[in-house]
């Protein structure tokens, strides 16, 4: 691997740690101010918000310039809402601004890899990228649990600087507060993300230009016989995921008895075994034979219902590394060959846009569901199995495209598999 790709793993794990951290600080503020369990579950669906309505512009500004530099603004823009959320903005407002960062961050981390490195090492980078995402996020939600704890939490409470007053007065404004530096540190790292040297593409002068083009770019991804196939794994995935992360915290207040604290790290141990499907998916598996996983979409839906039958913490620790097991091994080869079509067809930067919107449409659109039917009275257990049912229905669904286009177009998809076998 080049040199650049650690400085951008680097900023990379210091921004995710920063991100998971935070959503459990989020989830005890309003926690701890009273807010309905609604509103907790709505900080899902409120994250993803500005990946899709934004999602026409933010592909375009990350192929606009250097990508180093558009990550150190999204940090930037993810401190600003820190402080919101501190300093009078209501935590559900100051949290979509969070998103807002991470939309625009988005592009630009994934985007970088096609430009810095070959085809041939794009799987090996995505199995690090998402391994290295994945122990972020162990180590961000258990930050996060522990900054919220009262012994932690007591300690931070007691800082005072001399003639500075920063008005925090519960926990999680003081772990929020914490997390700044977090978010500092990421941002130097993106100032040393070397150039890669790619032209840039110029924003148009009218930015409504851009919404044509970003549908056509969609079009075309989806129109692609191996796009399409790698996009709605994808979709389903990250649909899922990123809501089943506060599912587990609301599933272990009630199967286990946890509090915040003890939940954040059945989180981790989730995110666990999902790092080591995902460093085992970048060493046995090829682009040319990602769509062979399909099956265990499937069987990771099937799990995911079997999880109300887990009632103590013995079972409850390898049950939930096998489910991230299978997350991470299914998701690291389609990203990589949704990465490698999407770079074939329209450019890094419009291709992770058009990756992003579809994945967080599908959080914002099932954690609005989610977050309504908890509204409603429904129960973290049914919420798990209607979750379970639609993940290993929808990978049979695609299995069963992904089987007719072998048989409808074999010379289309003979030629898209030759160009994989050639670029890998």
């Amino acid at each position: 691997m080049k040199r650049g790709f650690y400085t951008i793993m680097s900023a990379q794990f210091f921004s995710s740690l920063a991100d998971n951290a935070l959503f459990v600080t989020a989830v005890e503020l309003l926690r701890s101010g009273g807010a309905p369990e609604w509103q907790r579950a709505a900080l899902v669906p409120m994250f993803a918000l500005f990946y899709v309505v934004l999602a026409p512009w933010v592909g375009a500004f990350a192929d606009s310039q250097p990508k180093g530099r558009v990550m150190f603004i999204s940090n930037a823009i993810k401190m600003a809402g820190c402080l919101m959320m501190l300093y009078g903005s209501h935590p559900l407002l100051a949290y979509a601004v969070v998103g807002l960062g991470a939309a625009a961050y988005s592009p630009a981390k994934y985007g970088i890899l096609t430009e810095l490195l070959p085809a041939s090492q794009l799987v090996k980078a995505n199995g690090w990228i998402e391994g290295l995402t994945i122990t972020s996020i162990i180590l961000g939600v258990l930050v996060g649990g522990q900054l919220v704890a009262p012994h932690l939490s007591g300690l931070l409470l007691a800082i005072e600087i001399p003639g500075i007053d920063f008005g925090i007065a519960r926990p999680a404004e003081a772990a929020i507060m914490a997390l700044l530096p977090v978010y500092a540190l990421a941002a130097w790292f993106n100032l040393r993300i070397p150039h890669t040297g790619v032209e840039m593409r110029p924003l148009p002068p009218n930015p409504l230009a851009l919404l044509a083009d970003f549908w056509t770019c969609n079009a075309r991804l989806w129109r692609d016989k191996l796009g399409q196939i790698s996009l709605s794994t994808t979709t389903l995935f990250w649909g899922v995921s990123g809501n089943l992360r506060y599912i587990v915290l609301a599933w272990s207040a009630v199967a286990l008895g946890y509090s915040t604290t003890q939940a954040s790290a059945l989180v981790g141990v989730v995110a666990i075994g999902t790092a080591a499907g995902a460093v085992l998916a970048s060493v046995y598996m090829r682009l040319d034979s990602a769509t062979r996983v399909i099956p265990l979409g499937v069987a990771m839906g099937l799990v995911v219902i079997a999880m109300n039958l887990i009632h103590t913490i013995w079972l409850a620790v390898p049950f939930l590394i096998m489910l991230g097991g299978l997350a991470g091994f299914l998701v690291v080869p389609m990203n990589a060959l949704l990465q490698h079509r999407g770079h074939n067809l329209m450019g890094a930067g419009r291709s992770i846009a058009v990756q992003n919107f579809n994945e967080q449409a599908a959080i914002l659109g099932m954690g609005a569901f989610y977050s309504l039917s908890t509204g409603l009275g429904l129960s973290a257990y049914g919420a798990i199995t209607a979750f379970g049912l639609l993940v290993a229905g929808v990978m049979v669904l695609i299995g069963r495209w992904h089987r007719r286009n072998l048989r409808h177009c074999p010379d289309e998809m003979e030629q898209l598999l030759q160009i994989a076998r050639r670029d890998h």
